[in-house]
Order: C-alpha cells, then structure tokens, then sequence
C-alpha cells in the first residue's frame, strides 16, 4: 500500500477505535459515576443515551458537510470536538455540565467513521477499498464490544472514572498533528449551498424517534407502546421525517442541494441496503449481552468474564478484515450472505448447544466472525456504488444512522427477554421445590421471587442462595435461577437468529435488485457502477 494511502488509514482507524470505544468503556463506572454526583441510575442512564443520542445527530451532518468542506477539514473539527469533549467530561464538577460534556463528545466521535468511511470509497482503489474498509469496521466492532473490559481496567488501575476520558485527550492531539500532516486533500468538494434547514428536521425527527424507543419498558414491552411518552415521541419523529422528505424533494434541481438525495432513496437497492445496515446495528446490539451470558448462565466470575469474551472480539475484526478481503474478490452481496449465515448458526448454538466454556467459546467465535463481515466493508460498498462522488458522505452517513438507530432501539427488545423470564422465577422456583418435594411457606417462596424479580442481581442472589444451610433447598434454587435465566437467554440469542436470517434474506433480494437495475441501465445506454 502506498505511503500516502497507509497513514490516513491508520489515522482513521485509530479514530474510530476511540470513538467507538467511548460508548462502551463508560458501562463499567456506571456505578461510579452515580455515586460520584449523586443521581439515581436512572439518570445516570442518561450518560449513555445521551451520548448515543449525539453520535446519530452528528452522522447526517459531519456527511454532509464532508461533502462540502473536505474530509481533511471535517476529520480534524470532528478530532477536537471528540478530545475537547473528552476534557471537559473528565473535568466536570456538577452532572448537568457532565451530560453537555457527554454530546459535545458525542458530536465529534459520531462523524470520524463517516468521514474514514468515504475517504477509502474516494481514495482507495476498488480492488482494495473492501479490505480497507474491513479495517474501519473491524476497529469499530472490536472497540464495541471491548469497551466494557477497557473501562473496567483503567477504573481497577486508575481507581478514578476521569482517566476513563482524561485518556482520550493526548490520543485525540496527537491525531489530530498527524492528520494536518499525513492526510492528503485532494477532493472535489461540493460547493452547493447547505441545507440547514433540512439538517434541523433530519435531527428532530432521528431524536424524537429514538428518544421514543428509550421510553419503552422492555418487562411491560406491548403496555410501553400505548404510553404517551412512546407514541407522542414516535408520531412526531416519523411527521418530522416526512416533511424531511418532501423538503429535500423540492430542492431536487434547485441551487440548495438536498441533505440526502430523494433520487437516491428512489434507488431498491439502496433502500435495501439500509435494512442491512439496520439489520447489522441490531445484531451488534445483541452481542453487547454476551458477557452477561458467561457470568449469568455459565457461571463464570465476574472478575474473569470479561477475559472469556476476547475470542469474540478477536474473531470480530479476523471477521472485518476477512470480509473486506471477500468484498474484493467476491462482492459485497455474496460477502453479507455469509455473514448472515455464519452469524445465525453462531447465535443458534447458544441456545441449543452451549452448555460449557468451551462451547461457548465456539459459537462466540462463530458470532464474531459473522458479525464482523457485516461490519464496514459491504455495507459501504452497497450503499455508494450509485451515489456519486459529491454524495459518498451522506450515503455512508445514511446507512450509519440506520445502524446506530438498531443499536438504541435493539437493547430495549433484548432487555426485555431478561427482564421478563425474571418474572417467571416465583414460578419456576415453585416447580423446582415440588419435584424435590420440598414444602416452603408462601411467604418464603414470595421472597425467593421478589429477589430475583427485583431487578435480575445475579450476583447478590447467588450469593444469599449460597448461605442457605439446607442443601435441597439451595439446589432447587440455584436449578430455578439456572433455568430462568437460560429462559431469558434463549429468547434473546432466538431473536439475534432471526436478525442474522433477515439480513441473509435481504442480501439476496439486493443482489437481485441490484441485477435489474444494473440491466435496465445497459438499455437505457447508461451503465453505472453497480
């Protein structure tokens, strides 16, 4: 590769590594934090929502305005957004100033994949931009699902949460010189004038839709969808996504060119694509769970579960990089159908196999690989191969929002299997003590199940459980919390299946799309890349 390919694509990666890394790493001080400013961890939830919130404003906008004002300009706003951000995260001395801090951070971590994204499709030959993207999605899904452990870590070494940003800040400067000096500009920017006005309802309507999902109870999932705070949101999410439409529809032609292309979204195959891309963010959601899954169910300790989800990661950017490299050679549509089904017997085997460490290790790996040959490469390619050089950004942009949408809206579904098999745990417990023949009173069993229900605390059950002197009892409870939560588990990993099986599915429908529109351009003389 050459020289002045090699330094922007290692400067965008180690971009996106952070960024994406940053959503993740705050999991593990939530506890912290609360603690630290004294809020409930209801509002403390805020510090994720909020910063998933951001990173889907910026995504439209860092897009478009790549488009106008260069990829080199917008990586380095986008750079010091994210360090200066981080800086005041670390330094915030009340948690109002914290939550600002958290979206002007987001603002800026939300466009550098964007931004990579568009440079490879620009820069790079076609022969080598799948491998190259491979790359980016690699980074992004390895930093995901990482983010967790990495937290964790700097919080056991550091034993303070603001080294859990302060470190963001000599990467984002150091970045930030190197990219003045190594990234090459040299695009033909696009001088129409910016739509800000389509960029405002484009953001209300992303907000109001996804602020909509976070009110959803995933316990009481049909009851939360008649709750005002849910369909009042959602209906004027979706009315402001509407009149997004007919807004950038009339500007077709005009001086002001639209913030993303109506003729585009009249494209089947790009309209398709963004399904994948939905489809993609979902899975990625699930795979958040996993750790869960090996302390919950497997019994691993919490200390040493995180350790056991490195084969997944490692498998998720062997996944990225190979996809990219099967992008090149094979397609991006023949690259998804493989992804799709390597991910759903990976996911399969959890609920139908996976008894062990082992085991489990296998059908992680097999996860891993699948859902990281969703990530970066084909998606792209699909969704900019008709978009033109003056519209790769927003394309790129496009299916990332669809992705980082899933991603918000996915956990809340995910959440609610576990929160409801917990629910069935009086009933489970129940039938574990009559098959032993073991009589309790009804206000020891209620007991039982209100510490389970209360909240699914595994740990703190497990423990109360193992202090129960009769060997009998501990055993049918220690089988009912076993059994629940393999209830729950189940019902999750059947859901992250059928994600894999659509986006299969839907591969295959846009490699057909794909070849009629490919022939009805040779008729109409016109031949694009497709």
């Amino acid at each position: 590769m050459q020289k002045e390919m090699k330094w922007p694509l290692i400067l965008f990666a180690v971009g996106v590594f952070m960024a994406a890394l940053d959503n993740g790493i705050i999991t593990s001080s939530l506890t912290t934090l609360n603690a630290s400013f004294g809020v409930s961890p209801t509002w403390g939830a805020w510090t994720i929502t909020l910063y998933t919130l951001g990173l889907a404003i910026s995504v439209p906008i860092a897009g478009k305005l790549s488009d106008r004002y260069g990829r080199k300009k917008l990586f380095l706003i986008e750079v010091a957004l994210f360090g200066i951000g981080s800086l005041l995260v670390a330094l915030s001395t009340s948690f109002t100033f914290f939550l600002i801090a958290r979206v002007i951070q987001a603002l800026g971590g939300g466009g550098i994949f964007i931004i990579a994204s568009s440079y490879v499709l620009s820069k790079f030959p076609v022969q080598r931009q799948g491998t190259a993207l491979g790359l980016l999605g690699g980074m992004n899904g390895i930093a995901a699902i990482l983010g967790p452990n990495v937290g964790a870590f700097i919080l056991d070494v550091t034993g303070n949460w603001h080294w859990l940003f302060l470190i963001n800040v000599p990467i984002a400067i150091l970045l930030f010189i190197a990219g003045m000096k190594f990234i090459q500009e040299e695009q033909e920017l696009n001088r129409a004038a910016v739509d800000w006005s389509g960029i405002a309802v484009l953001t209300l309507g992303v907000l109001g839709l996804m602020y909509s999902f976070s009110n959803l109870d995933g316990v009481n999932l049909v009851q939360s969808l008649g709750s005002p705070m849910f369909y009042g949101f959602f209906l004027a999410g979706v009315t402001l996504l509407v009149v997004f439409y007919f807004m950038e529809k009339r500007l077709e032609g005009s001086d002001r060119e639209p913030v993303v292309s109506t003729q585009l979204l009249g494209i089947a195959s790009f309209r398709w694509t963004l399904l994948i891309a939905f489809f993609s963010g979902a899975i990625l959601a699930s795979v958040i769970f996993i750790p869960g899954f090996v302390e919950q169910y497997l019994g691993v300790s919490s200390s040493a579960s995180g350790y056991w989800f490195t084969p997944l990661a490692l498998a998720s950017g062997i996944g990225a990089g190979g996809g990219g490299y099967l992008v090149d050679r094979k397609g991006p549509i023949w690259t998804l159908s493989v992804a799709g089904l390597v991910s759903a017997v990976g996911f399969l085997l959890f609920p139908l196999w996976v008894e062990q460490i082992w085991q489990f290790v296998i059908a992680s790996i097999l996860v891993g690989v699948g859902f990281g040959m969703m990530l970066g490469a084909p998606v792209n390619v699909l969704v900019t191969e008709q978009a033109g050089e003056n519209n790769k950004g927003i394309a790129v942009a496009t299916s990332s929002l669809f992705r980082q949408m899933a991603m918000a809206i996915a956990p809340t579904i995910f959440a609610g299997f576990l929160a409801r098999s917990f629910s069935n745990l009086g009933v489970n417990i129940q039938s574990g003590l009559a098959e032993r023949g073991i009589e309790v009173s009804p206000a020891m069993l209620e007991q039982y199940a209100s510490e389970g229900a209360a909240g699914g605390d595994i740990s703190s059950m497990m423990a109360g459980i193992s202090r129960i002197p009769d060997v009998n009892i501990r055993e049918a409870l220690l089988q009912a919390v076993h059994q629940t939560t393999n209830q729950g588990y189940s019902g999750l990993f059947w859901s992250a299946v059928i994600f894999s099986v659509l986006t299969l599915v839907v591969a295959l429908v846009t490699g057909r799309l794909r070849q009629k529109e490919k022939q009805n351009q040779i008729q109409d003389g016109s031949v694009g890349s497709i």
